[in-house]
């Protein structure tokens, strides 16, 4: 079952269990929903599905909108600036297609820009589970609340869950060791470039809040390695920030900023960003000899150059 499939029978659930709940589309969605009197399709309007979203909030709902990141996000972002933010409701916006699952479907269908985008808007919870397993305890905490909510789903996922709502120690390094933040579905090919080096391995699905205490506790060395399978550097503030009175010194590897206009299949395009174990590895040796982002960028694709700083290990796909 694929977080997607968590999601829809958890929605069905909740409108049954719930009479708060209500849930808003845009047609993505509709066929796998059952039909409910709080179930609205106000076919392909994204802009309108916020705002739909929005005065159902104001009338004591809990709604929740779901589509593809790009529509639900990128589109309708006034929406969610001015509907959600400045008038002060909460909602759930549940996504799937993240960076590149839609790969086949061209860049219409990705959004590596999603989670940089919503966390700009205070006060939001930004959730991207790395297991199927991990979408409910996301989901239900999201109902639960009266904030606004963001729910980052994949077709990515890691071989188990573990829960990241806060900063989890996944594998222990020495005091000296890099410590590496592994966000949401890159843990896997995190622990799998590191197998046989000695570092801090840690796990992060709830990355706003960002949780600059447990980061601080955690961390014991100088070197922070941060992965993140959306863009690059995304949360990089945040942790320079928690460690703002330590030396330090950070490696940031996500989805470029560069467009792979090949559609290729999601492995590839995360191979080409270099998050796949073996990007990831030849990352961490440049930057653990002390390359510069300037060196590392070298290697990166012709078709992307204006994205060397963030992609140490761009490969054509």
């Amino acid at each position: 079952m694929t977080q997607r499939d968590r999601f829809y029978r958890l929605a069905a659930e909740a409108l049954h269990e719930d009479e708060r709940v209500a849930i808003v589309l845009a047609e993505i969605g509709v066929s796998s929903l059952p039909r409910h009197p709080r179930v609205f399709n106000v076919g392909i309007r994204e802009q309108l599905m916020i705002g739909v979203a929005a005065g159902l909030a104001l009338e004591g709902y809990r709604a929740v909108a779901h589509s593809y990141a790009p529509f639900l996000v990128e589109r309708p972002f006034e929406q969610l600036k001015i509907d959600l933010a400045h008038q002060g409701v909460g909602a759930v916006l549940a996504s799937v297609g993240a960076s590149y699952d839609s790969a086949h479907s061209g860049r219409t269908h990705q959004a590596p820009e999603d989670v940089p985008l919503v966390a700009t808007l205070p006060g939001w919870t930004i959730d991207v589970p790395g297991h199927p397993d991990e979408v409910e305890p996301s989901f239900c905490d999201a109902l639960a609340v009266e904030n606004a909510v963001y729910l980052r789903l994949t077709e990515e996922s890691n071989g188990a869950a573990h829960d990241g709502r806060t900063l989890a120690v996944v594998r222990d390094g020495s005091d000296d060791a890099p410590f590496v933040l592994a966000v949401g579905p890159t843990l896997d090919e995190v622990l799998a470039a590191t197998a046989d080096i000695d570092a801090t391995v840690a796990y992060l699905s709830r990355v706003r809040p960002f949780p600059a205490a447990a980061l601080r506790a955690a961390v014991r060395g100088t070197d922070v390695v941060l992965v993140e399978p959306y863009l690059a550097g995304t949360s990089g503030a945040e942790v320079a920030a928690a460690l703002s009175d330590r030396p330090q010194r950070m490696l940031s590897l996500g989805v470029a900023k560069g467009e792979l206009r090949r559609y290729g299949e999601p492995q590839e395009h995360r191979a080409a960003h270099g998050l796949d174990a073996a990007g990831i590895r030849s990352s961490l040796d440049l930057w653990r000899r002390g390359q510069t982002l300037q060196a590392l960028s070298s290697r990166s694709s012709p078709s992307s150059t204006d994205t060397a700083s963030v992609s140490a290990a761009m490969r054509s796909p």
